[in-house]
């Protein structure tokens, strides 16, 4: 497995490629790991017994073909960092590592463009599952099921300094704000857009872009004034910045109640017990607990997983 600073190493770099018609001269990138989120010792993620009886669970043509696919839609650090072609580390690979052997299975990895990919696929039968973690939402689980295995928070990041004094969702109003294509994040930036209108201020100048990496790139590029993420990956990109960056909006819901992320299954999937059933073992023996301290996403865990706990 490979640990969480080459993981950061490898990552950046993939980034840096993909994202470089936004940079500009003075946009750079820490590179060098220091100072992220698994300073000190890692926690020691156990190898996990077979559990035969969950194994005898998994559809027939699951256990003739022993392994599934999990669908991702590219890096979401420090869950999903995704090195080259479907080569995934971070929290979530971790997790399907472990789910894999004790399901008694292979947990392959596809990387597809957007939310939208996700579903169809799942819903064409390309996909088996996509370990996310996904926001979960009530209009969401009309398309999939959510196991949910993470609590999350929406916050923004920031030049240091905060030039354009962004403290929350009711200050973007005329601001550049990058977003995730497809996420929930864009949805409310963009109805936050509305609601300036409307009160007679300027409208949010709203930057969709396809990945995380990117997003954060037209942040320390000037391209955009803040990306409006979850916290978790967003304390990830900041920690690597080397100083350049921080996190503003900490103490503000920015349009969000609770928020639940989790593994999605087709609606009625056969492997919705069984995936609840493994995570709650994952949980039991400290497996869960160990992945999420690996990756400093302990102010991120749920005591317990739950079936679409967004209401």
């Amino acid at each position: 497995m490979i640990t969480s600073t080459i993981a950061r190493k490898r990552f950046w770099t993939a980034a840096a490629a993909g994202a470089a018609l936004l940079l500009t001269a003075g946009c750079t990138v820490d590179e060098s790991g220091e100072g992220t989120a698994t300073e000190g010792e890692v926690p020691e993620v156990q190898e996990q017994e077979l559990n035969q009886e969950l194994h005898d669970q998994l559809p027939d043509d699951i256990k003739d073909a022993g392994s599934i696919t999990s669908v991702n839609t590219g890096s979401f650090p420090p869950y999903t960092i995704v090195d080259g072609e479907n080569n995934v580390t971070g929290a979530s690979a971790d997790l399907a590592e472990a789910m894999g052997q004790m399901l008694g299975i292979e947990i392959e990895h596809e990387t597809v463009d957007g939310l939208a990919s996700v579903l169809t696929g799942m819903d064409a039968g390309r996909y088996d599952l996509s370990i996310g973690p996904t926001g979960d939402f009530p209009e969401r689980q009309e398309q999939a099921t959510f196991i949910d295995w993470v609590q999350e928070y929406v916050v923004f990041a920031v030049q240091a300094g905060n030039p354009q004094d962004i403290d929350g969702l009711d200050t973007t109003c005329g601001k550049r704000i990058a977003v995730q294509a497809g996420g929930s994040a864009e949805a409310v930036i963009k109805e936050q857009s509305s609601t300036c209108e409307d009160d007679g201020d300027d409208a949010i100048e709203v930057q969709s872009y396809k990945d995380q990496p990117s997003a954060i790139l037209s942040v320390q590029s000037g391209r955009a004034d803040a990306f409006f993420s979850s916290r978790a990956p967003l304390t990830y990109f900041v920690n690597d910045s080397d100083g350049k960056l921080e996190l503003v909006g900490t103490e503000d819901d920015n349009g969000f109640d609770d928020l639940y992320q989790g593994i999605m299954v087709p609606k009625d999937s056969e492997m919705t017990d069984i995936v609840l059933a493994v995570l709650e073992e994952l949980h039991d023996n400290g497996t869960y607990d160990a992945i999420m301290g690996k990756w400093d996403l302990d102010a991120n865990k749920l005591d317990t997983p739950g079936i679409n706990l967004a209401k």
